[in-house]
């Protein structure tokens, strides 16, 4: 139970991995750090649940593949019984006649793949990575401002000029370029086989309201390989689901003399006079504290938590117009044995596997989500982790997770239980085409709508980064202009959560960030 009588520097309002991340980097500087969850285990999205009896998944997100190293090392997450089940993994584009596509790294074999795409693929690697190299020197510190005169923004700016001169003028060129356009005319004009395209696509808008033919989708798939400039040559299984993730931060964050209360709602952020005085807990008790950081989305923040009553007009009518419909469901099943996918031995299925045929299939599975609809035939991103970590199971028995692309948080009809399982058989029946055995293993099964996912971790319209990554919700648009660099219009309010610069994603960055500029205010803070 927390110590009212205890005095607080700072109260962290919610436990995911950017809250646990900020509260570490704050205590080390002398504050005393309260952080408050809402639910009983820590990390967020960064989740471990058991959804069958003995059977265990990481219930969100389920790779790890963009974590910072420098957060990793400065909490000493290794230290703090992090581990890897297996990393590095090979991302394999399942065909239905099983001539599967398999990318390792920037190596492609099967599915007929010709030798111009490899050394197109070898070419359009380098280059991507080139481009989200120079990204990275703008995401581990606050996003400029364009018309104010700080000299910390002058000298980010300046270093992005010169990162993006030393580019070269061809690079640079092609950077303006392919930033405004859409990911299908990219693969258009790089590649001819089916998968390798339909592959790209689906990274570059993957926990998104975006088709390939969406602006915005070249920027997404340059965030999503932020993983491989951080050391990552591929998805990541974490030993004991990526609960884990979140249990080594709280360790750590426990070490510097964090406190942290779970199971425990804040209903209010406390104002006065516009300024954060502490937070008001579901139960009634009030804690008070010099500053509060959310790691809420600005969403829940400012509608729920401050009360648009208490902001400004202007910042009220930002708040509203922040993009964030949640389109990825999670299907989990429990498994008696391993399904005989058509085409691949045991260890492959131990790799990233994926149904998405062409670019084509996805864009007309995004289409129904415009409408309110769940796709018919959706898009797939599977993991069978309990192929290398058979903690999460029963002895020979294994877990399947699946991300599933489109389903509509605001779905016709809404997520009744009618249409939760007819849209669950759907996806069932979608992945035997590939496993034509799966039926005869399941167990159990579990989905996990948009819905579902905004009421178990708190994230408005079920979006997994807290609004869209795309170029008007990005930098100093991120999540608003007026709270671009963590700070807010309330006095002693600042933000941490996904929702700002860079993003989402198991990155940490922003949490990092955050904690660095509240540090850097000092008492102005």
């Amino acid at each position: 139970m927390i110590d009212l009588d205890k005095s607080y520097d700072v109260i962290v309002v919610g436990g995911g991995h950017n809250g646990l991340i900020c509260a570490t980097y704050l205590a080390k500087s002398g504050r005393k750090v309260l952080v408050v969850e809402a639910n009983q285990s820590l990390g967020g999205a960064s989740a471990t649940s058991e959804f069958s009896d003995q059977f265990s998944v990481s219930s969100c997100a389920h790779w790890l593949f963009q974590l910072n190293p420098d957060v990793a090392s400065d909490m000493g997450l290794n230290k703090q019984g992090l581990e890897f089940a297996a990393r590095d993994l090979n991302t394999i584009a399942l065909a239905e006649d099983g001539n599967h596509l398999i990318i390792d790294g920037d190596k492609l074999e099967g599915a007929g793949i010709s030798d111009e795409d490899r050394a197109a693929f070898i070419a359009f690697n380098k280059q991507i990575l080139k481009f989200s190299k120079l990204l990275s020197g703008a995401f581990n510190r606050r996003a400029p401002k364009l018309v104010e005169g700080n000299l910390t923004d002058r000298i980010t700016l300046a270093k992005l000029g010169l990162g993006m001169k030393m580019l070269g003028k061809t690079d640079m060129s092609d950077l303006m370029r392919l930033a405004l356009i859409n990911i299908y005319d990219v693969m258009e004009e790089n590649f001819d086989n089916d998968l390798l395209k339909a592959a790209i696509s689906l990274d570059s808008l993957l926990g998104s309201h975006m088709g390939p033919r969406s602006p915005n989708t070249v920027y997404g798939y340059l965030y999503r390989r932020m993983g491989d400039i951080y050391g990552f040559n591929g998805p990541a299984v974490v030993k004991g689901g990526m609960g884990a993730v979140g249990e080594a931060m709280a360790k750590a964050a426990r070490a510097t003399g964090v406190d942290i209360e779970v199971g425990t709602a804040v209903s209010k952020i406390n104002i006065d006079v516009d300024r954060a005085t502490g937070v008001t807990l579901a139960d009634g008790r009030v804690v008070d504290a010099g500053l509060v950081v959310s790691n809420a989305d600005p969403k829940t923040t400012f509608n729920k938590l401050v009360g648009l009553t208490n902001i400004e007009t202007g910042i009220a009518r930002r708040v509203k117009s922040v993009r964030m419909k949640g389109d990825a469901a999670k299907l989990h099943i429990a498994l008696d044995s391993l399904p005989n996918f058509t085409g691949l031995s045991e260890q492959q299925m131990g790799q990233r596997l994926l149904i998405a045929p062409t670019m084509n299939y996805i864009e007309k599975a995004f289409n129904h989500s415009k409408y309110g609809e769940y796709s018919t035939a959706p898009a797939m991103d599977i993991s069978i982790p309990t192929i290398h970590d058979a903690s999460l199971a029963p002895a020979g028995k294994h877990v399947m997770s699946v991300i599933v692309q489109f389903a509509p948080y605001e779905l016709k009809g809404g997520w009744n239980d009618e249409n939760e399982e007819a849209f669950k058989r759907l996806v069932i029946d979608r992945i035997a085409d590939y496993a034509p055995d799966l039926k005869n293993k399941i167990i159990a099964s579990e989905l996990l709508t948009p819905a579902d996912l905004e009421e178990r971790f708190h994230m408005q319209g079920g979006h997994w980064h807290h609004g869209e990554i795309s170029l008007d919700q990005i930098l100093t648009m991120r999540p608003f202009p007026g709270a671009s660099q963590y700070g807010t219009s309330v006095d002693g309010l600042f933000l941490c959560g996904a929702g700002t610069h860079p993003g989402g994603g198991v990155m940490g960055l922003a949490g990092h960030n955050a904690a660095k500029e509240i540090i850097k205010r000092g008492k102005s803070a």
